[in-house]
């Protein structure tokens, strides 16, 4: 996204997912899958947003995502289940669906995140 973002923008596309999310719950059409690819898109540019508010600055970043940043930059490579050590405390690898196809059976993106381990 190259256009300079504001808290309004994540606002207005928070708002139009709830606005798309309202609609498909209230549809009557028999068509499950009418507003699929359309909140899909608008999760996505939520996403999106948020992200780059945060890379500027404009937003802060949580504890967590900050912690998983360091633990990011420590083990690029790091596999699904990998534990690691980083800074005294042990950390497991982990992937959940952020997307799927529109039969839900596929996942089409995952979302990496780290899972502090309980200590011995």
């Amino acid at each position: 996204m190259s256009m300079t973002l504001s808290i309004d923008d994540l606002d207005k596309a928070k708002a139009d997912l709830a606005n798309l999310e309202e609609r498909d719950s209230m549809d009557t059409s028999g068509n499950p899958e009418k507003y699929h690819t359309r909140i899909q898109q608008a999760r996505r540019h939520v996403r999106e947003v948020e992200k780059a508010l945060k890379a500027a600055g404009a937003i802060p970043y949580t504890d967590q995502e900050r912690l998983e940043q360091q633990l990011d930059a420590a083990f690029p490579k790091a596999r699904s289940k990998e534990t690691v050590d980083f800074e005294g405390s042990r950390y497991r690898r982990q992937f959940k669906p952020l997307s799927k196809s529109r039969s839900g059976k596929t996942v089409t993106q995952w979302h990496p995140y780290w899972v502090k381990l309980a200590d011995d």
